[in-house]
């Protein structure tokens, strides 16, 4: 009896093995970075956030030159000052300061905000494309060689898919 259930264990594990030996996987990689610095939508996406960055910077540099002038006032005029006065003006010169910081926070929110908004349907068509050269040839892996994770793919076993994807996203480079 012991015996029987030995040979059906090993039976069953040699079908197994079989199985899995019988099914053959097709591999592929890619640099998606790579490929996206290629698309022509990554340039007006990066001019778009180009300005977009020039316009927050110069909104902060207006609010800080704000604040030195006032500052500056400040010092000047600070010995001839009443007490409620000076009070005034270092919690108007606080309240500035403050509106600084939330705006840089803010703005840094938003510009991350912009950049994903723009970028995100370029990142999309890319995936596309890839999953559409998968498909059509017939791969059952793509991994993106640009991204940590992969520390290791086989230039032998894994069919570089970038030249595909190029060419059904039409680029040319």
């Amino acid at each position: 009896m012991r015996r029987l259930i030995v040979v059906a264990a090993m039976m069953a594990c040699f079908s197994l093995t079989g199985n899995v030996q019988a099914q053959s996987f097709k591999f592929g990689h890619i640099n998606v970075q790579q490929v996206i610095s290629l698309m022509p939508e990554k340039d007006s996406a990066e001019v778009k956030l180009k300005n977009y960055g020039t316009e927050l910077s110069g909104e902060l540099e207006n609010l800080q030159t704000e604040f030195n002038n006032k500052y500056q006032a400040y010092l000047a005029k600070k010995d001839g000052l009443t007490p409620a006065i000076k009070d005034a003006k270092e919690k108007e010169l606080q309240d500035l300061q403050q509106r600084i910081q939330e705006f840089q926070t803010t703005a840094q929110d938003d510009y991350q905000k912009m950049q994903s908004d723009l970028f995100k349907p370029i990142l999309d068509k890319a995936n596309e494309a890839i999953k559409k050269v998968a498909k059509a040839n017939g791969f059952t892996y793509i991994f993106d060689i640009g991204t940590p994770g992969i520390v290791y793919y086989s230039d032998t076993q894994s069919i570089d898919i970038t030249a595909l994807v190029k060419k059904e996203l039409g680029i040319t480079k």
